[in-house]
């Protein structure tokens, strides 16, 4: 199990699947969670870079911490047995 501790300094990393595959951006952090975008356009991207907070929530998925395996600089890798 993970004990990766997500925070705002999360957002904007790449969500990749145990496969390697980039699955999404994280697009926010709230209480903890991170939300995944899973189909990030540029304007999503921008936004996330710039630290700008408004995005789509109806578009955005929890992720759980269960899920995670690692958090490195620029990206979250999911578990593999997922």
């Amino acid at each position: 199990m993970s004990t990766a501790q997500i925070t705002d300094d999360d957002v904007g990393k790449t969500v990749i699947d145990g496969d390697g595959d980039e699955v999404g951006i994280v697009s926010a952090v709230r209480h903890g969670t991170a939300y995944v975008d899973p189909d990030p356009g540029i304007t999503t991207k921008l936004k996330t870079k710039l630290n700008w907070d408004d995005h789509d929530e109806d578009d955005d998925y929890p992720l759980q911490e269960a899920s995670i395996d690692t958090v490195t600089d620029d990206q979250i890798r999911l578990r593999s047995d997922l």
